[in-house]
């Protein structure tokens, strides 16, 4: 066991417990915007599904009901403008980070194979190359890389830290040039239905792909747009026979999403109300916290999208941590996401209303 743990970088998060104790201590209380989980309530009409479902004593199939798959290449469609997308298309994961930290592994990727992605980056994109002994190697323009071994390229768009949008020209391109050396593309675009600055495009986008999912896959969660972080509904949607094949080495693994998550995920696909009154709540704390980091002589970079903002104060990111702590304001450190982001932090939004006054009013 020893073995596959050695091979991971320190979990990043225990490295910020001493600064959760000094933001603890505030009179106050803590105002955590470190992580970005989603704090408001799951939409009713989705509790209503989920409850609806609760009688359900068999297994599930790892591909989902039929109704599950519906749902999602409806909205594959619909929402990312991907006409041709089918069945075989699409298959549900156990929320995204199960997929990403293992899909590496279950392209039957090791040693001698290379992991491209973003050099700031969600730090699983490395766990899973480091997962299955790949080699991880990063880019800030994929076409950039030498394609000699290199297996899977990562995309993100919108970016998790920096909320950087790719454009869909600079999407084209990319897809173009790992269709040309054989690279299976994965775009993680968990974030997409939350552009505040920019209107994110889908790689799956007929413009985009050519309206052929041939070496191309994108990866979505219901954990940020409809509050289901606790449910770990998600799917990947794009090339059949690499979701195919992905099918065959689950149903082994068992990897299969809970009967009533899946008839969760039904009522949320199929209702866009709920995620646009969600929008108006982020965009809402987005603002007043940009207002007043601003204001505290912070600057904002990219973040035209996803859910948090990406500052700095041109200091090294554990200073602004430790600044911050001491108003009892809880951030993540630039350096989780890559030796790039040592004089940034990241800032979620993803606080109560409540929570996000009082950030501002120690801000002011």
């Amino acid at each position: 066991m020893a073995a596959v743990s050695d091979r991971l970088p320190a979990f990043p998060w225990d490295k910020l417990e001493p600064y959760k104790k000094t933001a603890a201590a505030h009179a106050d209380g803590i105002v955590d915007l470190s992580v970005g989980t989603p704090v408001d309530p799951v939409p009713r009409l989705i509790q209503r599904a989920l409850i609806e479902a609760a009688d359900s004593p068999g297994y599930p199939t790892v591909w989902g009901t039929v109704a599950l798959r519906d749902a999602i290449t409806g909205w594959v469609r619909g929402r990312l403008g991907a006409s041709a997308a089918e069945h075989r298309n699409v298959l549900p994961v156990v929320g995204s980070k199960e997929l990403v930290a293992w899909l590496p592994t279950q392209l039957g990727l090791g040693a001698g194979d290379k992991v491209a992605y973003p050099r700031l980056a969600y730090p699983t994109y490395e766990v899973g190359a480091r997962l299955c002994g790949a080699e991880p190697v990063v880019y800030d323009d994929p076409t950039e890389l030498d394609p000699a071994g290199v297996k899977l390229l990562w995309l993100n768009s919108p970016s998790n830290p920096t909320g950087k949008v790719l454009a869909k020209e600079d999407l084209v391109r990319i897809v173009a040039w790992a269709r040309e050396h054989g690279i299976l593309l994965f775009s993680d675009e968990c974030y997409l239905e939350l552009g505040w600055e920019a209107e994110p495009v889908s790689v799956l986008h007929d413009d985009v792909c050519g309206g052929s999912y041939e070496g191309v896959v994108a990866v979505h969660s219901l954990s940020k747009r409809s509050n289901l972080a606790g449910y770990r509904a998600a799917f990947v949607a794009g090339d059949a026979d690499v979701l195919g094949e992905l099918l065959e080495i689950r149903k082994h693994g068992g990897m299969m999403t809970p009967a009533p998550v899946q008839a969760a995920t039904v009522a949320a696909l199929g209702d866009d109300a709920h995620v646009e009154e969600q929008r108006e709540r982020y965009a809402a704390r987005r603002t007043a916290l940009r207002t007043a980091l601003e204001g505290h002589g912070f600057r904002v970079e990219h973040s035209e999208a996803s859910l948090y903002l990406w500052v700095t104060r041109d200091e090294p990111c554990w200073d602004t941590v430790a600044h911050l702590a001491g108003l009892g304001i809880l951030v993540a450190p630039g350096d989780f996401y890559g030796e790039a982001g040592a004089r940034f932090v990241r800032v979620a939004f993803t606080a109560t209303d409540e929570r996000v006054e009082a950030a501002v009013k120690r801000l002011g």
